[in-house]
């Protein structure tokens, strides 16, 4: 399968690469020297998906999302995760269907926030469950066989020492238990689904 990754520069884009190696991958990130992208912005994805070519697969690891108390939080900080994370996975999915062959699919990126809030994560929980709703309306739509999942992965072990206090009492994940699940996703033939790994 030609398969296009986004956000393949972090550590979850990283261990998805590994797991999913035996494909064409195509590796996109904000970094990327071959295939860069900016998913905020619909030029620049429509830049990648005309590079690319027609693909097999998408998946994306990227989006930026906003940690913080509450009753700090502004709307232009509530922004950042729906400007970045929910709007521009959703953008990947709009463009990138165009850009699949028969059968091909897209898997986005949430998170275990969607259904287990933390502290100071508002913005993450609220762009989380919309994606995952954007995901289950999406399946029912697709033409010609093409499938849409996401993956909700748990803290990962790889990110404790950056998001720990964030997750009281989580248990994390590796990044390469997380992997299976997008080539569950990938290879397999569910669509409208979460996979979750917790």
């Amino acid at each position: 399968m030609k398969i296009l990754l986004v956000g393949a520069s972090g550590t979850l884009g990283g261990a998805i690469a590994q797991t999913l190696s035996q494909h064409e991958l195509l590796l996109a990130s904000r970094s990327s020297a071959q295939y860069p992208v900016d998913i905020t912005d619909d030029a620049s994805v429509e830049a990648l998906l005309r590079k690319t070519g027609k693909l097999d697969a998408i998946v994306s690891a990227a989006g930026v999302l906003h940690f913080g108390p509450l009753s700090e939080m502004t709307a232009a900080q509530f922004s950042v995760g729906l400007n970045d994370k929910l709007l521009g996975q959703v953008r990947l999915a709009l463009l990138g269907q165009h850009y699949l062959n028969d059968g091909g699919s897209i898997t986005l990126t949430t998170g275990i926030v969607s259904a287990e809030p933390i502290r100071g994560g508002a913005n993450a929980s609220a762009v989380n469950r919309a994606l995952e709703g954007f995901v289950a309306g999406a399946a029912c739509e697709l033409p010609r066989g093409l499938r849409i999942n996401a993956v909700s992965p748990n803290v990962l072990t790889e990110s404790m020492q950056a998001y720990g206090a964030f997750f009281p009492g989580f248990e994390p994940v590796p990044a390469a238990r997380a992997a299976l699940a997008y080539q569950r996703s990938v290879e397999g033939v569910q669509t409208g689904r979460t996979f979750t790994v917790w």
